[in-house]
């Protein structure tokens, strides 16, 4: 709705708020960015499957639905929607490697989301602090990285577990495949140095020679679309070995061929002993209803809101969680398994100089076409370079400097973060579990724990330092009637109220009760600085023996 004197009002699709305005200048922008994010978009879709666990096709399927959504209901024009690392390594978690359960976890994580959107609960996400957000990246980086150091060293049957993984990996360290792992070492050393290239690139002005021009748009090309270029080197070599007769690398294997089939998600799995309902399905996936769709939301608006503010225009969060719910149901139908917000591939977005999301079209379009007629090449993709792909993207997701900041900031900032870090590598839901109570805890303890000032004169003056809610009221009657009774002679109090901005029956109580407990010891108790939603509570609750004074704004 347009807001009162406003002529136009903002168009509801926000799709219609940059469409009639579009640019021909923009066109070659958005191309080349949407070309640059599918070529890292395809071999990490593949990639993200494995991770998954699931069939690597799986990657694809859901690469493209949420690149066509976003461009007609996103709010941010560099954010990219598919398969990102951390979400893969929560379908492992909760769809138990089952396609079928990875469909309907994106088919039912999309209606939370879009419910979440439609009653304007994104509020519910700040209440995951930054601590628990940087100790849950950190973690995943590192359990996402050892999870892949199997496919690097060619090693089969390692668990899913980290601590067993960690253990089974050391202990089967001598099975080591000498030809993955070269490869694998040797795909990580190109991603890398290519990334460095690609961060200390200087700008090429347009004065320049056409051959300094030239060469400088080689190297962004090949730096910006270098997970493409490692995949196809790295099947280029595979190929060859195949032609000579010998096969050093374990290869991705077949791929079907074509488009996924556009149908409802599955409410049911076959089983070899019979049929589980939708309601077995659900209870197997128990709190993976909550962590997948919310750990989606958090990643898309976190990137959101960062590229937004860099590049100074505005998001609007609940706008995103819809586009973010239409994505995931809208994907189920095409067997995608739950997608949110890619780092990763924004930053490349945002790097190519998209204008507008409409470069999310090519970006569809292209995963599109590798379904459509690039699958068997697919074929001879080493696991090695797959690997290679994801620990290279998750690695820069370890914030190390973060325990030094806090260290620095705000020490006590160091338990969430530590506690959420720590408990992710035994259950990523339980990590983010406890960081959140441990920062609600935190937070609690100082509504219920306010700092009180006591200023000593004829009579004391008692400021609460912060609000004044129920929790705190207890330690305000217990300090306020210490230091008046220990005041050599005792002496009557007044109490400041200029930080509290609202009070609850429970404090209205425990005043009462105060007052009474002084009135007995022949104190008396006033108010002062009292807000004007605060004394008429208090007028309401005719309290015994209230008096209090103006503020000096009233006066």
């Amino acid at each position: 709705p347009a807001m009162p004197g406003s002529r136009c009002p903002r168009p509801a699709l926000p799709i219609l708020r940059w469409l009639p305005r579009y640019s021909r200048a923009w066109l070659p922008l958005d191309l080349l960015a949407g070309l640059a994010v599918g070529l890292t978009t395809v071999p990490q879709a593949l990639a993200y499957a494995e991770l998954a666990g699931l069939p690597l096709q799986y990657g694809l399927y859901s690469s493209f639905m949420g690149c066509f959504v976003y461009c007609f209901l996103g709010t941010a024009k560099d954010v990219t929607l598919g398969p990102t690392a951390i979400m893969s390594l929560l379908v492992s978690s909760y769809a138990f490697h089952e396609p079928v359960y990875a469909v309907l976890l994106a088919f039912l994580s999309g209606c939370i989301q879009l419910a979440m959107g439609l009653l304007h609960l994104g509020f519910l996400l700040d209440f995951i602090s930054c601590p628990v957000i940087k100790g849950f990246t950190s973690a995943a980086s590192i359990t996402i990285s050892f999870n892949q150091i199997k496919n690097i060293l060619g090693l089969q049957g390692i668990p899913r577990q980290f601590f067993l993984q960690v253990y089974e990996t050391l202990r089967r360290i001598g099975e080591t495949r000498a030809g993955d792992a070269v490869l694998g070492l040797a795909c990580l050393a190109v991603l890398a140095g290519l990334r460095a290239m690609k961060n200390h690139l200087p700008q090429a002005a347009s004065a320049e020679p056409l051959a300094a021009r030239i060469s400088y748009l080689i190297v962004w090309i090949s730096a910006t679309a270098r997970n493409a270029l490692v995949v196809l080197f790295a099947g280029l070599v595979a190929y060859s070995f195949q032609v000579m007769g010998s096969q050093p690398f374990r290869l991705t294997g077949s791929i079907p061929r074509g488009l996924p089939a556009f149908r409802p998600p599955p409410f049911s799995l076959a089983a070899p002993n019979g049929t589980v309902p939708f309601q077995g399905m659900v209870e197997d996936m128990g709190v993976g209803l909550a962590v997948v769709p919310l750990m989606g939301l958090l990643e898309t608006i976190a990137i959101a809101k960062a590229f937004a503010s860099q590049n100074g225009y505005r998001i609007d969060p609940n706008q995103e969680l819809l586009a973010l719910g239409v994505a995931n149901v809208l994907g189920s139908f095409v067997s995608s398994y739950p997608i949110t917000g890619s780092f990763g591939r924004t930053a490349v977005n945002a790097q190519s100089g998209v204008c507008t999301p409409a470069g999310g079209l090519v970006t569809g379009a292209l995963v599109l076409l590798s379904l459509a007629y690039l699958t068997s090449l697919f074929y001879y993709i080493p696991k090695a370079a797959l690997a290679a792909v994801i620990i290279a993207a998750v690695v820069p997701m370890f914030d190390a400097g973060i325990f030094r900041t806090l260290w620095r900031v705000k020490r006590l900032d160091l338990v969430p973060l530590c506690v959420t870090f720590l408990f992710c590598f035994w259950e990523i839901q339980y990590g983010i579990v406890a960081g959140v109570l441990v920062s609600g805890i935190l937070l609690l303890y100082s509504i219920a724990r306010p700092p009180i000032k006591v200023l000593e004169g004829d009579v004391l003056l008692v400021q609460p330092g912060s609000g004044l809610h129920f929790p705190a009221v207890e330690r305000l009657r217990d300090s306020v009637c210490s230091r008046a009774l220990a005041a050599s002679p005792p002496r009557s109090l007044i109490l400041d109220c200029c930080h509290v901005s609202s009070i609850d029956y429970t404090v209205v109580v425990g005043l009462a009760e105060l007052l009474q407990e002084l009135r007995k010891h022949g104190l008396s108790l006033a108010f002062c600085g009292l807000k004007d939603p605060v004394l008429q509570v208090l007028l309401s609750a005719d309290l015994e023996g209230f008096q209090h004074f103006p503020s000096q704004e009233e006066a």
